[in-house]
């Protein structure tokens, strides 16, 4: 008898709420309407390193649409398939800038209530500061550029598959991840712009458990 894949509706969702997420993003970046930083707290982003790369990317795509449309209109006698090509290069532009947007807008977070690591719209992970043992910065590679990898009891919430701040838990740890609850992990592995400030806002705020570790 033939099988269903039972993930295929949630994977459906993930991609929906993705999509809406960017395209929010995109919205509240053009009309200047960022995401608030709560009282207290204070923000660290992280898409210095992915801003080059999305640059390049969205420039050729602009330059892509009026010589594809120039090709097209000379190769190709259907008006609809130059309308349709069109539309496809004007939304992959839009979709990068969206994810630029959703990067920009939506930065690690720290307060009195604990580290807050997100990756645009699609992560969100919020750690008390009783569940975290050390915060050191350290700058690591990744030979995967996907954002969210889980290797043994380490997650890495990478950028431009890189990692720059190691949090290490007092104990093993679900976090919610766009798949659902992760494998219980010991240490999350995020990237920031800049890990030295946010190691040095972290440990202030860290319990007096740690001497020695106050920046």
């Amino acid at each position: 008898m033939p099988t269903t894949d039972r993930t295929t509706p949630s994977r459906w969702r993930r991609a929906v709420a993705y999509e809406a997420g960017m395209w929010r993003s995109l919205a509240r970046w053009m009309f200047r309407r960022p995401v608030e930083v709560p009282p207290g707290a204070e923000a660290f982003g992280y898409v210095g390193v992915v801003t080059p790369i999305l640059g390049v990317f969205i420039g050729l795509s602009v330059i892509e649409i009026p010589i594809l449309e120039l090709i097209l209109r000379h190769t190709v006698p259907w008006t609809w398939v130059r309308y349709a090509a069109l539309a496809l290069g004007v939304w992959g532009v839009l979709w990068m800038i969206g994810l630029f947007a959703s990067l920009r807008l939506h930065p690690h977070l720290l307060g009195e209530e604990g580290l807050r690591i997100r990756n645009g719209t699609s992560v969100d992970v919020t750690l008390p500061w009783s569940a975290v043992a050390t915060v050191a910065a350290r700058y690591r590679s990744l030979p995967s550029s996907r954002a969210v990898q889980v290797e043994d009891d380490i997650l890495n919430i990478s950028a431009g598959s890189q990692t720059s701040v190691d949090v290490v838990l007092c104990a093993p740890l679900q976090v919610p991840l766009p798949t659902g609850p992760s494998r219980p992990v010991r240490e999350i592995r995020l990237y920031a712009d800049d890990p030295k400030a946010l190691v040095a806002r972290a440990r202030r705020q860290l319990p007096a458990r740690l001497p020695g570790q106050d920046g």
